[in-house]
């Protein structure tokens, strides 16, 4: 930063290397031809932002003389020459970067691992940290105790013993 003194007050002016004007140390010999993804130089090829800030391919000898071609009638350059010209300016055609790479076989294919080592975890888990299921879990177990409930009359207006008939032996 210099400090430039005008009639006692100080305004500060930057001073910029010539380099980095415009972002002209990243694009080097490119055209910075529109605004782009967020107005800064640089080049991606996104279906929502179609026309980068800067071209694709730095300017040649070959590639201006195929853009003083382009200025005159387009019918005179042929197929060959209006693709390289479309290669300059751009890496890849829509349909091209909107292909499929095929990248959902490998988050298909680390998420069923993830899962297995879940799964194999789980099984770990269940035969070497976790101790026996107490036997009140058992099937027999929770019988002998809606009996005990039962028998006892627990809950009589509106619990479990509400629901079962004394008189027949069986649920109402």
């Amino acid at each position: 930063m210099s400090i430039i003194t005008l009639k006692s007050s100080y305004i500060f002016t930057p001073v910029y290397n010539a380099r980095t004007v415009y972002n002209r140390c990243r694009i080097g010999n490119r055209d910075w031809v529109g605004f782009g993804h967020n107005g800064m130089a640089n080049y991606k090829d996104d279906p929502h932002f179609p026309f980068p800030a800067v071209r694709f391919k730095e300017n040649t000898r070959d590639i201006c003389a195929l853009r003083e071609k382009e200025r005159g009638d387009w019918k005179m350059l042929c197929c060959e020459e209006k693709k390289a010209l479309y290669r300059a300016s751009f890496c890849q055609t829509f349909a091209e970067f909107q292909h499929p790479t095929g990248q959902w076989k490998m988050i298909v294919g680390v998420a069923l691992i993830g899962v297995s080592f879940a799964f194999w975890c789980f099984i770990f888990n269940h035969y070497y940290v976790s101790e026996p299921r107490p036997i009140s879990f058992s099937k027999m177990s929770q019988k002998m105790q809606l009996r005990r409930m039962l028998e006892i009359r627990a809950n009589p207006i509106d619990g479990i013993s509400s629901k079962w008939d004394y008189d027949n032996e069986r649920w109402k």
